[in-house]
């Protein structure tokens, strides 16, 4: 049996009809063996699995009894089928023994749960209208086949899945064991497309709570950042999304958040946690520290390399005038040398500062400390912009340095009016807050003075 069962296999893996015809005429019961004896596959599941379509039809007329037979993992021929997207096969095998598509492998999975984790919507359709109760079928801790298919981003099998079942959006809006719905997935994982079509035509429950009692705005905000954030949270807002309110919270919380949301600390709330309560605030804040550490790091990178290579290169050899590793560029033109080195340590010590503020724990919520930020970042940009102009003028021809003398100088004259005058701009925009917060001051003030000058 040991010989006739490897031919029979080397067969499968060929999809060769002439040898199984030639095999089967010698021993006609060496596929009734496989149903009897022990082994992990049968010749079917390897026809089933790599897709040969007329080897299938041959082994399922003779013996249509292998259709339901299971290998080491539980799996049989259809759930191989199925998740490899041979949709031929999978109506032979439907044909056969459509009662399959019930049957879980060693994970809990059946054939439809396959097909669409792997986004087979061909196969899926065929499936779901054959055995429509196996797609309702549970799996992966309580969760269903919508479940499976936004943790494997399968958009299109949902697609599928909402037109074929009627009851569809009772297995929307269904709970796993932890209580999530698929939207809570799909904005978890930033799956904006997905939000997108669930809010729209899937009648998900935007306000659905899972077992800690988070909403799906609830999640975003909690999940990691991302650039769909923004598109995520407008989608949810525009479908009527809250956050739900701390109920596991302690009275001192309770009391704390009552005193952040009261007009009478508007002067509290001004000095500790400035416009953290507006929406979008901390995320908005957030993506600039990120932006400033990403072009602070990558100016200081470049400062860095620019003080260690000068314009001009460095001696490769000992004189009495200089050394070997000394900058060419300081001996030549002394004074222009002096004049970039100052620059670039300028240039270098601001990102670095820049970088050392934000990994610091500072209250960069305040407007004030933004706008010192800023201020750095344009002092760290501004002197790389003259350490390029220094650069120029050294390597440039004595033959061509009136023309490059003209457009650096005008060059620079330029950047600088725009980086002064975005300055001012934020410098005008941070007086004119901090003015209308001492005006709402003013009028609490003027009220206690004329309270207490009524007293005897």
């Amino acid at each position: 049996m040991e010989g006739m069962g490897n031919l029979l296999y080397e067969a499968a893996l060929e999809g060769n009809l002439t040898t199984l015809t030639d095999l089967l005429n010698q021993d006609r019961l060496a596929l009734d063996r496989f149903v009897v004896d022990s082994f992990s596959e049968t010749p079917l599941h390897v026809a089933a699995m790599l897709g040969h379509l007329d080897f299938t039809k041959e082994i399922l007329r003779r013996k249509p009894e292998l259709a339901q037979e299971l290998d080491s993992k539980r799996s049989s021929p259809l759930h191989l089928a199925s998740a490899k997207g041979y949709l031929g096969i999978v109506r032979e095998l439907l044909r056969v023994n459509p009662d399959m598509c019930h049957v879980c492998d060693r994970d809990g999975r059946n054939p439809i749960h396959l097909a669409a984790m792997k986004g087979r919507v061909g196969v899926l359709r065929d499936l779901i209208r054959e055995a429509p109760s196996a797609a309702r079928a549970t799996v992966d801790e309580g969760g269903t086949v919508f479940h499976l298919c936004v943790k494997h981003n399968q958009l299109e099998a949902i697609k599928v899945l909402v037109e074929i079942m009627d009851d569809y959006d009772q297995f929307v809006n269904a709970n796993d064991d932890y209580g999530m719905t698929i939207l809570h997935l799909a904005v978890g994982d930033k799956q904006i497309e997905t939000v997108r079509f669930l809010l729209m035509y899937g009648r998900a429950e935007v306000n659905a709570v899972n077992a800690n009692g988070f909403t799906a705005l609830d999640i975003l905000t909690q999940s990691r950042r991302d650039v769909k954030d923004f598109d995520i949270s407008e989608c949810l807002r525009g479908a009527g999304a809250l956050r739900t309110s701390p109920q596991r919270s302690t009275n001192s919380n309770h009391i704390m958040m009552n005193l952040l949301s009261h007009r009478t600390t508007e002067y509290t709330s001004a000095n500790n946690t400035h416009n953290l309560s507006k929406p979008g605030q901390v995320e908005r804040i957030s993506k600039r520290r990120d932006a400033l550490m990403v072009v602070a790091s990558l100016i200081a990178t470049m400062a860095f390399q620019s003080g260690l290579n000068p314009p001009g290169g460095l001696w490769q050899d000992d004189s009495p005038d200089h050394q070997a590793g000394q900058a060419i560029m300081a001996f030549k033109y002394p004074t222009q040398y002096s004049y970039y080195l100052s620059i670039n340590t300028i240039g270098f010590i601001a990102s670095l500062s820049i970088i050392l503020l934000l990994i610091t724990r500072f209250p960069f919520h305040h407007r004030f400390f933004m706008w010192l930020l800023t201020a750095i970042m344009n002092l760290a940009i501004t002197s790389m912009a003259i350490t390029y102009a220094e650069s120029i003028f050294i390597f440039t021809p004595k033959s061509q340095e009136s023309s490059v003398d003209i457009v650096i100088k005008y060059g620079i004259i330029a950047w600088s009016f725009v980086v002064t005058l975005l300055l001012l701009l934020q410098t005008l925009r941070l007086l004119e807050i901090l003015i209308q917060k001492f005006d709402k001051l003013m009028p609490k003030r003027r009220v206690h003075t004329t309270f207490t000058d009524s007293l005897p």
